[in-house]
């Protein structure tokens, strides 16, 4: 592939200022209409704090909630990603039940506003399924050591059930998404693979475990990056069933404060903190892709 020099022309010049002086002149604009009082020397003290009885620093509430969204959005992606391999793989399977299975999943959830689906899965689902595990009462008799670690893990003992369901929730939602992407990296190997590794006598699930999966998967890996991207995006969701995540935190301190402003640029720039470095990490991971398939 050959490298390309970046050329800013004087046409680009042109659109740069002018976009500039749009925002500065809406950002003018905002501000004198709003008649607002900007405050922000409060907001260290929700980021980090120090506890003058134990002599140390505290996370804030919104680190606490940033801490919050990073264990949801791991332990959800990564329970997304088995949901939508499994489901994946019955969409391109030859039996007519796990076609239908794979894609009644992704039918109900693409075509169901994810508000509701959230408030379905939660309270219909997710509690069910908790309180059939015995999660509840488990979580209080393990000892302490064990509770130690889970909560490093899941947060707050009290908590954990809730927080389970979250991220069962929201594995649901987001392996619907992860079921298309791995149907599509699938159906993208090219046929005469199968057919190669067929004539070498492998069976099906052999074909796709030593030479089909492989292949795919090198496809796959930039979208599902992304969609792990999305899955902190969409973490904020599950404020609504009161989970203490980054968006909730934000919440509560802005009925608390009334510092709305302040508070929202701050839970905005949080988020922006944990995506924007992951999109680069995606976008460098498609360049080096793209480079290996090159120099094939």
């Amino acid at each position: 592939m050959r490298n390309r020099k970046l050329r800013v022309t004087p046409l680009d010049a042109a659109v740069l200022l002018l976009l500039t002086g749009a925002a500065l002149a809406f950002g003018y604009r905002v501000a004198g209409d709003l008649n607002y009082r900007w405050d922000w020397s409060s907001m260290p003290h929700y980021l980090l704090r120090w506890d003058a009885k134990e002599q140390t620093w505290r996370a804030g509430l919104l680190l606490q909630g940033l801490f919050v969204t990073l264990r949801l959005s791991v332990l959800s992606g990564l329970l997304a990603t088995l949901f939508g391999m499994v489901m994946g793989l019955f969409r391109t399977s030859r039996s007519p039940l796990r076609q239908m299975i794979g894609g009644a999943y992704v039918g109900l959830v693409r075509n169901t506003p994810p508000l509701v689906l959230v408030f379905v899965f939660y309270y219909f689902l997710g509690d069910q399924i908790m309180a059939a595990l015995g999660v509840n009462d488990l979580v209080y008799t393990l000892p302490k050591h064990v509770q130690s670690a889970l909560e490093f893990a899941l947060g707050p003992v009290e908590q954990i059930p809730a927080f389970l369901s979250a991220v069962l929730t929201l594995a649901l939602f987001e392996g619907a998404y992860i079921t298309e992407i791995v149907r599509a990296g699938v159906e993208s190997v090219e046929k005469g693979q199968w057919e190669a590794s067929a004539a070498l006598g492998f069976s099906r699930w052999g074909r796709l475990r030593h030479v089909i999966l492989p292949q795919a998967l090198v496809r796959m890996i930039p979208a599902l990056a992304g969609q792990f991207i999305s899955t902190i995006k969409d973490s904020a969701i599950v404020s609504i069933i009161s989970i203490q995540e980054l968006t909730f935190a934000g919440q509560e301190l802005m009925a608390a404060t009334y510092r709305t402003f302040e508070i929202w640029t701050l839970v905005l720039a949080l988020y922006f903190a944990m995506t924007f470095p992951l999109s680069l990490g995606v976008r460098a991971l498609e360049g080096r892709m793209n480079k290996f398939r090159n120099g094939l």
